[in-house]
C-alpha cells in the first residue's frame, strides 16, 4: 500500500497534467498514473494552444513534468490502473505493476482512443497529411486539395467547416452517405463532389497524401485528407464505477467535471467532444478547483463534528 493521497489522477495528458499542477499548488497530496501512450503521439504538432502553438506533443509532456515537480507533493507514475474499489474519501487504485494507492478522490483524464482504422493507408498519412480537427491542423492544409471522408450529421457539418480552410473540397463517403435529400441538395449546389464508392486505398509518399483510390477505379488526387474517426474512452474503469456515459461514449459530468459517482470527477477529451489540446488543459484546471473545493469542506465540516462531540 502507498501512501494516502487527496486525488489519484488517471492519465497523464493535457488534463490530467493541469488538475495535477492546481491541485499541487493548493497543497495537495496527488498520484498521476498514466500508461505513457497519448492519442496524439501520431502527430508532430499540437496547436491551437496559446504560447504552446506547434509544439511537439511529447515536448509539451515533458515540459510540464519538469514544472510539476517543482512541487513534493506531486507523484508520478508509469503504469496503468487496472481497478478502482472503495468509496467516496476511501478509494483504492490497484495497477497491473502490483501498486495499490489510496485516495479520496479520483479523477478520470484518461482521454480517447482510436480504434483501428480501416481504410487502407489511412494509417501511413494520419498525423502527417491525414487529421480529425480542422482547428487543429487546418491551417497547414489552408487552400489546399483536400478529401473530407465522412458521412452523416457529423459529415454534414464537417462540409460546411473545412470550407473555412479551402475551396478545394472533394468528398468520399465510403459508402451510403446517410445524408438526406436536403443535406446533398445543399453540398451539390456549392459545386462540392461527392464519391460515394468504397475507398479502395489512400496512396501517400513517406505520409504526405498524394491521391485516393476508390473501388471502381477512380482516383481523386489530394494533398490532405480529414476523416471522423472511430474512438472509445481510454480506460473502463469509468463504467466500472458506475459512471454514467453519453451516447458518444464520453464521461457524463457537470460543469465542474463531477460525474453521478460521489467522490469521483472527469475531465478532458474524457469527459467531452471538443478533442483540444488547450480545452483539455483548461477542462483540468477547473475541475481541480472543484475538487479542491470538496475536499476543504469536508475538512470544515469534519471539525465541527469534532467539536460538537
Amino acid at each position: 500500500m502507498n501512501s494516502n493521497f487527496d486525488v489519484g489522477i488517471i492519465g497523464g495528458g493535457p488534463a490530467g497534467l493541469n488538475a495535477a499542477l492546481v491541485l499541487g499548488r493548493a497543497r495537495r497530496k496527488v498520484v498521476i498514473i498514466d500508461e505513457g501512450r497519448p492519442r496524439n503521439r501520431v502527430t508532430k504538432e499540437s496547436h491551437g494552444f496559446l504560447t504552446r502553438d506547434g509544439i511537439a506533443p511529447n515536448e509539451f509532456r515533458n515540459i510540464a513534468r519538469d514544472q510539476l515537480r517543482n512541487y513534493p507533493s506531486i507523484q508520478f507514475v508509469e503504469d496503468i490502473a487496472k481497478e478502482i474499489t472503495g468509496r467516496d474519501g476511501e478509494f483504492l487504485i490497484s495497477t497491473e505493476e502490483g501498486a495499490v494507492y489510496k485516495t479520496k478522490k479520483i479523477l478520470f483524464a484518461v482521454g480517447m482512443k482510436d480504434l483501428p482504422l480501416d481504410i487502407d493507408g489511412l494509417s501511413e498519412a494520419y498525423g502527417r497529411s491525414a487529421f480529425v480537427c480542422p482547428y487543429c491542423d487546418g491551417w497547414e492544409l489552408r487552400e489546399q486539395s483536400l478529401v473530407l471522408i465522412a458521412k452523416g450529421d457529423r459529415g454534414f457539418h464537417g462540409v460546411k467547416t473545412l470550407l473555412g480552410w479551402t475551396n478545394s473540397l472533394t468528398i468520399c463517403t465510403n459508402g451510403p452517405d446517410e445524408w438526406t435529400d436536403e443535406q446533398r441538395g445543399e453540398i451539390e449546389l456549392r459545386g462540392i463532389k461527392i464519391y460515394s464508392a468504397p475507398i479502395k486505398k489512400i496512396e501517400s509518399k513517406d505520409g504526405f497524401v498524394q491521391q485516393i483510390k476508390l473501388a471502381d477505379g477512380t482516383l481523386i488526387p489530394c494533398t490532405g485528407v480529414f476523416f471522423t474517426p472511430k474512438l472509445t474512452i481510454g480506460s473502463k474503469l469509468p463504467q466500472s464505477l458506475g459512471c454514467e456515459m453519453n451516447e458518444a461514449g464520453s464521461i457524463v459530468v457537470d460543469s465542474f467535471g463531477k460525474t453521478n459517482v460521489p467522490g469521483v470527477y472527469s475531465a478532458g477529451d474524457a469527459a467531452s467532444e471538443m478533442y483540444q489540446v488547450i480545452a483539455a488543459a483548461a477542462s483540468g484546471a477547473i475541475t481541480a478547483i472543484r475538487i479542491n473545493s470538496e475536499l476543504l469542506e469536508e475538512t470544515w465540516g469534519n471539525i465541527e463534528k469534532i467539536n460538537r462531540i
